[in-house]
């Protein structure tokens, strides 16, 4: 086995995309996104795409790759992120992994577990109570009948919500319990990293982020991707908040806060989806020398 993938995690707004260049270039490799919405053309402020500088400065995959008129799911990821490592381990011996989206991330690491089937009376009783309570009837359904999956849950997600709950009215189990196989076997080895800041400086870089993504033009971004607003994609922090401002349902302000909140509280189960894992290795996201000299020695026991 002498084929590495470097993973860099962490939260939304920790520094990522930085660092992970960092360490490319370092290694003189690409990168591997595992944002499941960076990958979407027509959304780039809202997802806090890595800027043209950053793109130049190492080879990104699963960026700016699909329209938002195509839906992809993590099993999807898995299959396009294993062509995309043949092809960067044809020319080098490593390559980097970086992104917030636990699922992808797993996806494309361990493999996708298979879930159970799910009955279409089921299907549609669950469907048709989002359609005529919402999302935080989804919410609440679920925080009370599985609150394992809840804790760590893009719960702005109706998609994803929708999902666990159609395997819990299934089942009876968690969705989490169907997570919990063998992961599969890969042909190379895996150095998981991740960066972290103090609360405080997160909670800062956050609202400053979302005080940009404004500056630059989220709301005009929002309005040019009215036509898709129930895609899966689009049912996320920075644009819900903004559709409904767009709707008149709620003022810029209130909106902007939201997304503040919003993202505030993703980053918080990000982390905890990410810490439940104990063989990653945690980084103060203002240290990345350290980082890189770790990299250095964990490549050199080979």
């Amino acid at each position: 086995m002498n084929k590495t993938v470097i993973l860099v995690a962490g939260p939304t707004a920790v520094g990522k995309t930085a660092a992970a260049i960092r360490i490319a270039r370092m290694l003189g490799t690409d990168i591997i996104s595992a944002d499941s919405r960076q990958c979407y053309r027509e959304i780039s402020i809202g997802t806090a795409k890595p800027s043209a500088a950053e793109l130049a400065a190492a080879r990104h995959y699963f960026i700016d790759s699909h329209s938002i008129a195509s839906e992809v799911n993590a099993a999807m990821f898995e299959e396009l992120a294993m062509g995309y490592a043949a092809e960067i381990f044809s020319r080098h011996d490593t390559l980097v992994l970086t992104g917030g989206t636990g699922l992808y991330i797993k996806a494309f690491l361990e493999g996708m577990d298979e879930m159970p089937p799910v009955p279409a009376t089921i299907r549609e009783a669950v469907r048709a109570g989002y359609a005529e309570h919402g999302l935080s009837w989804l919410q609440a359904q679920l925080q009370e009948k599985d609150p394992a999956f809840y804790a760590t849950a893009e719960i702005q997600n109706p998609h994803r919500l929708i999902r666990a709950l159609e395997i819990f009215e299934a089942t009876g189990q968690s969705i989490t319990a169907f997570r919990t196989k063998t992961a599969r076997h890969r042909d190379f080895r895996v150095i998981k990293t991740g960066l972290e800041l103090p609360k405080e400086m997160l909670h800062a870089n956050i609202h400053a982020r979302v005080d940009q993504m404004m500056a630059q033009g989220l709301v005009e971004e929002v309005r040019s991707v009215l036509p898709w607003r129930h895609h899966n994609a689009l049912q996320t922090v920075g644009y819900t908040e903004v559709f409904d401002y767009l709707d008149g349902s709620s003022s810029l302000a209130s909106a902007l806060e939201g997304i503040k909140t919003h993202t505030r509280q993703y980053a918080k189960r990000q982390l905890t989806w990410f810490r439940r894992d104990p063989d990653l290795r945690w980084f103060d996201a203002r240290s990345p020398e350290a980082l890189e000299q770790y990299v250095r020695e964990q490549l050199s026991r080979k």
